[in-house]
């Protein structure tokens, strides 16, 4: 792992105006951490607490008048908790959506798209309405089209949160041998505090509104990781005890 972030957060504060009060609200105060290529980081903390805006402002989804991160925004991609998927495409289509925007060829767009279909498991549903599909289904064509533009960086917004456990459970097995496969950097946010330990190499807690980080918690456990060992469940509760 190189001893250089990719990301880094100094000092990011944040607040916009409600529109019916004129009130100011505060959502981030003076949030800092790194992240380092190849990391897998796990953002926790209690409901509305600003984990969403932080990981879209990283993103610039969200602009900020003052520049506190340091990142290249050409190495990103972002992966939403409800799909964001165009209904009208095919499985296909919205997958290489991104590459056609970037003027990749056809041909190229054939190949990736067939790749990353067959990496989440979809071949053979090339040609079906992203309409039809279901949940798991729906979040497998997000995650092939984020990985389709090859990023260095991978955002996801509670990417299982919409989903039943089981598809869930199968999904986050998927993703992590993607992960393995790519060694891509993740910054995911949850709210699952085992979802966290499952994956991450850190998990970072947050404050409540407004929010900076209260404290980091390395995972070393081995992967696979035994979910049924008293080290996964006393990490967990260490965890939850620092979630307000």
């Amino acid at each position: 792992m190189s001893n250089k972030p990719n990301i880094s957060v100094k000092n990011l504060s944040y607040h916009y105006t409600n529109e019916e009060s004129g009130e100011k609200v505060s959502v981030l105060h003076d949030v800092s951490f790194d992240v380092y290529p190849g990391e897998f980081i796990s953002l926790v903390g209690p409901s509305g607490c600003g984990k969403s805006t932080l990981l879209k402002i990283i993103a610039n989804l969200i602009e900020t008048k003052h520049k506190c991160i340091e990142i290249d925004q050409s190495k990103i991609s972002f992966v939403f908790q409800d799909f964001a998927l165009m209904p009208w495409l095919t499985v296909k289509e919205n997958i290489e959506y991104g590459l056609k925007m970037k003027g990749v060829p056809q041909r190229e767009r054939d190949k990736i798209a067939k790749e990353k279909i067959g990496e989440v498991g979809l071949s053979g549903f090339d040609n079906k309405l992203s309409v039809a599909l279901s949940g798991g289904m729906k979040q497998r064509v997000g995650i092939a089209r984020a990985m389709a533009m090859s990023p260095e960086i991978l955002l996801m917004d509670e990417p299982f949160s919409s989903l039943d456990m089981l598809t869930a459970e199968k999904l986050r097995v998927e993703l992590l041998d993607i992960w393995l496969k790519y060694k891509m950097t993740i910054v995911m946010v949850t709210h699952l505090i085992e979802e966290a330990v499952e994956l991450s190499d850190r998990v970072l807690v947050f404050n409540p509104r407004p929010t900076s980080v209260k404290k980091v918690f390395d995972i070393t456990l081995q992967r696979p990781r035994n979910k049924r060992s008293p080290e996964y469940f006393t990490l967990c509760d260490d965890i939850g005890k620092n979630i307000i």
